[in-house]
């Protein structure tokens, strides 16, 4: 009777690992000499068989068995998780795309301790999606850099007595250095959190020669001109179809407490076949995304009441605002009270967009790093 009750109970349900390196293979046995009894690649999916001195021992979708390391794998936990975070951010509009630099892991949350799973590889087309910024973890045993006592004399060298000590002044501590995360999404739909050293931002190579030491944060297209004699081309063939552009840009600097403090529109001119700055505006505390639009005439006046040109639009930080912080724990920057700035391009003169009669609110700005160094020196 016990035999018969036993074909009523349902079959355990297997227990998964997915594999996070590269690729790597499996082994018959824990020994330093063992034998090879499959390969496995990121990503795919294992039954787990048996655990055992930080190995695992699986069975692949091939019916391959043998044992894998614990740290290259993740649970079904952390599989989960990431399903939940692609699933959360699947229809968040990109605020610009990027390159992958080199190999590189996918993480659940900002930071470098952080689990990772998924693995992009050097070339991989990227959405960036929203930024981070957090400490940068130090490594175990590693000291930090401490402030030195800078002596102050306080009276002539000549009026000192002979063996006094000059006082020291006190140095500020050291802030903590920082680290931007991206939130990304690939080509498979896969989402998760990249440190941003590890990706390259898509700007046009053209437009690169005049980032003048800033680093591009986003390059829209905001209109095209046709230029047969350009010189540019396109696989290998001329291409006089010429994209207009507008760029966000910010200083090489991790940590700062908004995503852009430059904008910059390039036009193209068709007498010298070149790009020229045709707008920009600098020492802003600016947030993505930059949308792309097109904008009718504001003013209602009968020539242009029809014509619709293009646009974007932006936020900065108010005046009246106070310096966001980033969190402590997730790293977002949620700035407070913003001011949304449209601009529109006609022809190749960039003008704002306001309503008739409206003034335009005050922002905040960013002090510079040459002024803040100088104002410490005056103390």
């Amino acid at each position: 009777m016990l035999a018969g009750c036993a074909q009523f109970h349902g079959k355990p349900a297997d227990k998964y690992v997915y594999v996070t390196a590269k690729e790597t293979y499996l082994k018959d046995r824990i020994a330093a000499v063992s034998n090879r009894t499959g390969n496995v690649e990121n990503g795919e999916k294992l039954i787990v068989l048996e655990r055992a001195r930080r190995y695992v021992k699986v069975k692949t979708p091939q019916g391959q068995i043998g044992w894998i390391q614990e740290k290259d794998v993740a649970s079904q936990q952390t599989f989960d998780a990431f399903d939940a975070l692609s699933t959360k951010h699947a229809k968040d509009p990109a605020v610009g795309n990027g390159t992958v630099r080199d190999i590189a892991n996918l993480h659940i949350a900002p930071g470098r301790e952080t689990e990772h799973f998924f693995l992009l590889a050097e070339g991989d087309k990227l959405q960036i999606l929203a930024r981070a910024t957090l400490p940068k973890a130090v490594a175990p045993g590693a000291q930090l850099a401490k402030p030195v006592a800078r002596p102050v004399v306080k009276a002539a060298i000549g009026k000192l007595k002979t063996g006094s000590t000059p006082a020291a002044e006190a140095v500020p501590a050291l802030p903590p250095a920082m680290e931007d995360w991206w939130l990304v999404r690939d080509a498979k739909g896969h989402t998760g959190w990249l440190l941003s050293r590890l990706m390259e931002v898509d700007a046009p190579e053209a437009l690169t020669r005049y980032a003048e030491g800033q680093r591009i944060v986003g390059a829209y297209v905001l209109a095209h001109v046709n230029d047969p004699e350009s010189g540019q081309l396109r696989d290998g063939h001329p291409d006089p179809d010429i994209p207009i552009y507008v760029t966000v840009l910010s200083a090489y600097k991790a940590g700062l407490p908004y995503d852009f403090d430059q904008v910059r529109v390039f036009t193209w001119n068709l007498k010298k076949h070149r790009y020229e700055t045709a707008f920009r505006e600098k020492n802003i505390e600016g947030y993505l995304p930059v949308v792309v639009n097109e904008a009718a005439d504001p003013y209602g006046h009968a020539a242009n009441s029809a014509v619709s040109l293009p646009s974007f639009t932006y936020r900065v930080l108010a005046a009246e605002a106070p310096a966001p912080v980033p969190d402590a724990v997730t790293g977002l920057v949620a700035p407070g009270k913003t001011i949304a700035k449209t601009y529109r391009l006609e022809g190749n003169v960039t003008r704002r967009v306001l309503a008739p009669g409206s003034v335009a609110p005050a922002e905040a700005h960013p002090v510079p790093e040459a002024e803040k160094k100088g104002k410490k020196r005056k103390k």
